[in-house]
């Protein structure tokens, strides 16, 4: 058998952890690593966070599963807290970003066609460019990227693609069909490229205008790791439907789709489901994060730290004009842009300087430390970058 157990889709590197401590990760000879990929922007709290690792250990000692048939005391607590900080009037619980965009595609669909004096024909949902939604049959027919569509023809009807952050690109392709828009409001896969305020103020304006649903795709660049909870509110709007997950359960596999009122008016008895969404297992790590970052303190703490990190890292790219081009993104969602293409840089890092990045598209390097980063880590990562700029020899092709 030439096989692996592990089914070979995802090219594994030599790194193999074993433990973590704080923001560091050890591997099984004993080699501590860096986080600042935090399990692409998951570790939000880091690898031992002991409000978070108490709430699992005393759930799992009381109740881990029960159906979805019978009421759920710590589902509602979760979502009632999730409501209280959001736009949000109503949650469905999942356990992946990937189930949470699923259902909030389902929800934008069913506005449209299971209301009474609905319609049937509105299906149609505009997505962008270089948008990365998740790796289920919808999610990957919502973007436009070839690579994530081999070997998986036919995709799904029911998206049409814009240019990302072109407002009128999105405008020409509203027609009779159109349910609404789906769209990050920060790139993460794409290359940490946050829209611009009039881009995502004028998708508020056009889904107002024709009876659209707004859904943003909150997975990577929401719960606190923009410096807001949700990077919508930098923007100065609110969606009607939103998926999250990644950071919201700190570790635990955890997502939701957060919707108002109006927007879930299709989404009635027995539309939708998960056997283990919901779980009390998830809940209480749900709100072990929610009690850690849903504050003014922490949030001010990230916007402080991510400046800083910003700042900081501007002035470090002016030391290598040759290997670095620009610095973008929010908070502690931050995109180191090269001038090539940057898994070789990434590699280089984790192999040699025992730092921990994330590769993206548009030759960028995914910066994405968990939230409690101190002064030591940050000092931590530069004496790492520093060391892996100098020692990093420019690929001849570049």
């Amino acid at each position: 058998m030439s096989i692996t157990p592990l089914m070979p889709v995802y090219p594994r590197c030599g790194v193999r952890p074993v433990r973590g401590e704080h923001c560091h990760l050890i591997d099984e000879n004993g080699t501590r690593y860096l986080d600042f990929a935090s399990g692409i922007a998951v570790n939000l709290l880091g690898h031992s966070h002991e409000g978070l690792i108490r709430a699992i250990q005393d759930q799992a000692a009381t109740l881990m599963h029960v159906s979805n048939l019978y009421g759920s005391p710590q589902g509602e607590a979760l979502a009632q807290s999730l409501v209280d900080v959001t736009f949000g009037d109503t949650v469905f619980f999942t356990n992946s970003g990937a189930e949470a965009v699923e259902c909030a595609i389902k929800t934008a669909r069913a506005y449209h066609q299971n209301a009474e004096g609905g319609d049937a024909s509105r299906f149609e949902i505009i997505t962008f460019h270089n948008a990365f939604h998740g790796r289920t049959m919808a999610t990957i027919s919502a973007s436009n990227q070839a690579k994530m569509h081999h070997g998986f023809a036919p995709l799904l009807d029911g998206f049409k693609y814009a240019p990302f952050d072109d407002l009128e690109a999105a405008k020409a392709l509203i027609g009779p069909h159109t349910a609404g828009f789906l769209v990050e409001p920060i790139q993460g896969e794409g290359g940490i490229r946050p829209a611009s305020d009039e881009f995502m103020k004028g998708l508020r304006a056009l889904a107002d205008e024709h009876d659209l649903m707004l859904v943003l795709d909150e997975v990577q660049c929401g719960v606190a790791r923009t410096g807001t909870f949700y990077a919508y509110e930098q923007y100065g709007i609110e969606p009607d439907i939103l998926a999250t997950a990644k950071g919201i359960g700190g570790g635990f596999p955890l997502g939701a789709c957060i919707a108002t009122e109006k927007a879930a008016r299709g989404m009635t008895f027995g539309t939708h489901g998960s056997t283990y969404g919901g779980n009390p297992l998830a809940m209480a790590a749900g709100m072990a994060v929610m009690k850690a970052v849903a504050n003014p303190e922490f949030l001010a703490a990230v916007r402080e730290k991510g400046e800083r990190l910003r700042t900081r890292l501007e002035q470090f790219i002016g030391n290598y004009p040759d290997l670095f081009e620009l610095v973008r993104g929010k908070g502690l969602m931050l995109g180191l842009k090269m001038k090539f293409e940057s898994r070789p840089f990434y590699v280089h890092l984790r192999d040699n300087h025992q730092l921990l990045t994330v590769a993206a598209g548009d030759n960028t390097i995914r910066i994405l430390p968990p939230l409690v980063i101190g002064d030591a880590e940050i000092e931590e990562f530069f004496d790492k970058l520093s060391a892996g700029a100098a020692s990093f020899a420019i690929p001849e092709a570049a």
